[in-house]
């Protein structure tokens, strides 16, 4: 019974990640104890920080918003055989997008709100579009063309702040109170974090991965497409529109993760000194979440308490948040690595043990 509700390969691809994130644990422990840490004590501040108090409970659930949406992005396109390093640049012209709409428009919430969100969505569609085109059409691999499009969104936004939108603050005017998905009420329940309604929109966004992938005829057509692409052409699949359309959507997706942080988390955009990061999370997400929207929003909430329990862990136990940095590099170290523990599995399993 056991067999037949997990397969011998699904128990694998469950255990690989949760093997990465104890292995990453426990090395992070060792370089506390080698630094002069106190790993137990540092654990502990980190959990209690997280679960104890209702403010890094909000800021956790504020902080997995972007990481979920960007995460979907990495893994809508990992299951069509894309590998989109460009989720960054995405982000970051779906947030302009959506600031823009939310400062430019007066129109009621209702109308407002989704609007600006869609209008993130369609930047990071954008944004997409492009290596997705080169790809279909010659064969330009979406790695190189993705890195180079993040520089580029990068210091075209900035540009465009700086010539259009600056207000005193190096930043842009604060959106629209009708384009905002601040709370008050989810702000007050949790000691007036940061929390959100964004997140909704990012258990919205799990739902849309899941129903396009396994229950539509085209995310069919996108997945036979990554698996094979000879196959699918000669199964009558128009593989070049398939590979657009797959980078569009996951530009769609990446430009809602920028739009969270626009409406939600700051109500405008800064001029930006460096990548917000978001979209690089967002790769590591996908991995941990082997690629599925119930792993991503697992992997988001590990991620997320790991950041904010960072800010306790240094206030309770003295611990510098750069540990945490070098745990979470650690685990994604070990997912990537999962075929040396699919291969420490198998020779456990041959011998016996």
């Amino acid at each position: 019974m056991v067999n037949k509700l997990f397969p011998k390969g699904r128990l694998v691809s469950l255990a690989v990640p949760l093997i990465a994130v104890a292995l990453g644990i426990l090395i992070g422990a060792v370089v506390m104890l080698v630094s002069g840490y106190n790993p137990v004590l540092g654990y502990s501040a980190l959990l209690s920080g997280i679960f104890s108090e209702s403010y890094y409970i909000g800021e956790t659930i504020r902080s997995m918003t972007p990481l979920i949406l960007a995460g979907l992005a990495v893994a809508f396109a990992f299951r069509t055989g894309l590998f989109n390093i460009g989720v960054e640049g995405q982000v970051i012209v779906g947030w302009l997008a959506s600031v823009y709409v939310g400062i430019i428009f007066d129109l009621p919430t209702i109308i407002h709100l989704p609007l600006a969100i869609l209008a993130g969505a369609l930047a990071g569609a954008m944004w997409g579009f492009i290596p997705g085109f080169l790809k279909a059409r010659f064969q330009v691999h979406e790695v190189i063309v993705t890195i180079m499009m993040n520089y580029i969104a990068l210091y075209t936004v900035n540009y465009l702040i700086r010539a259009y939108l600056l207000v005193p603050g190096e930043r842009t005017e604060s959106i629209s109170p009708s384009a905002s998905l601040a709370s008050p009420f989810l702000q007050s329940i949790t000691d007036y974090s940061r929390l959100h309604y964004g997140f909704i929109v990012a258990l919205l966004g799990c739902l849309v991965m899941w129903f396009i992938l396994w229950r539509t005829s085209k995310g069919y057509e996108l997945r036979a497409v990554g698996f094979n692409q000879h196959a699918s052409m000669y199964a009558g699949m128009n593989v070049q529109r398939n590979i657009v359309l797959s980078m569009v959507i996951s530009g769609g997706f990446a430009g809602v993760a920028g739009a969270m942080e626009g409406l939600g988390t700051y109500g405008y955009m800064s001029i930006l000194s460096g990548f917000s990061g978001v979209g690089f999370d967002g790769i590591a997400v996908a991995l941990l979440g082997a690629n599925t929207a119930i792993g991503v929003m697992l992997a988001s909430f590990l991620f997320g308490g790991l950041q904010v329990g960072a800010i306790t862990m240094q206030s309770r136990a003295g611990v510098p948040t750069e540990l945490v940095d070098i745990v979470i590099a650690l685990i994604i170290f070990f997912v990537a690595s999962s075929y040396l523990i699919r291969w420490i599995m198998n020779r456990i399993k041959k011998e016996g043990i």
